[in-house]
């Protein structure tokens, strides 16, 4: 993982908390550049608690959220955050906007791109952050596609987490990231939103169950805990093992 570049794009303030918290801290400790850009606060559609309070506002169900994510990503050890403030439900993803996020990834030129998979059955706002960061990923990689002079990237790895309910998004893993090592510290960033509090123990036991296939598939009972991803792309290796 040293010298490895990760960008994750998240459609919302915890997702990629959620999500990929474990295999984020995992890739810092490892000596990683980690950057994370979270396109909304997700104040219209993922912060209903927050809003049963009386008197309650846009702008400070944002400061909330704002405030959450940024002491959980202090826990996991992220220093690279870039808050872009769009509006969720439904998040408009427009040229525009896929223009800024091309730019992001010719700036930083990740090896690695983690964000929203295909299918989410419930969360339209996740699919189509999909089809944004592939499209983004796509021009970035086309000499034709111009921005000021800034290099063309090679192809990149990507990578989208797993929806809420995998069943009933139709899921398929594609890799199983072990995070023995940094599920307290995932554990501790989930412990910071207060919008989401039913999250947490999902999120918990859906950690704990990603272990076990792990050490099903693997044979490495050493796994305790782990985080699932599908694969927009085949891996590419020399071999099978």
């Amino acid at each position: 993982m040293e010298r490895k570049r990760m960008l994750v794009v998240s459609a919302h303030a915890a997702d990629y908390v959620w999500r990929a918290g474990g295999t984020i801290a995992s890739y810092i400790e490892g000596g990683a550049e980690v950057h994370v850009v979270i396109l909304s606060y997700g104040v219209r559609g993922e912060s209903n608690d927050l809003w049963k309070g009386e008197g309650q506002t846009a702008e400070n169900v944002k400061a909330i959220r704002k405030g959450e994510t940024l002491a959980a990503a202090e826990i996991l050890g992220i220093k690279n955050i870039e808050f872009w403030d769009f509006e969720d439900y439904p998040m408009e993803l427009n040229r525009e906007r896929l223009d800024r996020l091309t730019v992001k990834i010719r700036q930083f030129r990740p090896d690695v791109v983690v964000t929203h998979g295909w299918t989410d059955a419930f969360n339209p706002d996740h699919e189509g952050v999909a089809d944004y960061v592939f499209q983004a990923c796509v021009m970035s990689n086309s000499a034709g596609a111009q921005y000021d002079g800034l290099k063309v990237t090679k192809q990149m790895a990507i990578f989208g987490f797993e929806p809420h309910q995998p069943e009933i998004s139709d899921f398929k893993p594609g890799t199983i990231i072990d995070i023995s090592s940094t599920f307290e510290k995932k554990k501790a960033a989930m412990a910071c939103f207060t919008a989401q509090k039913h999250l947490i123990e999902y999120y918990t036991m859906r950690g704990i169950m990603r272990g076990n296939h792990a050490r099903r598939i693997s044979g490495n009972q050493q796994y305790v805990a782990a985080e699932c991803f599908s694969n927009f792309f085949p891996t590419v290796r020399g071999e099978f093992v």
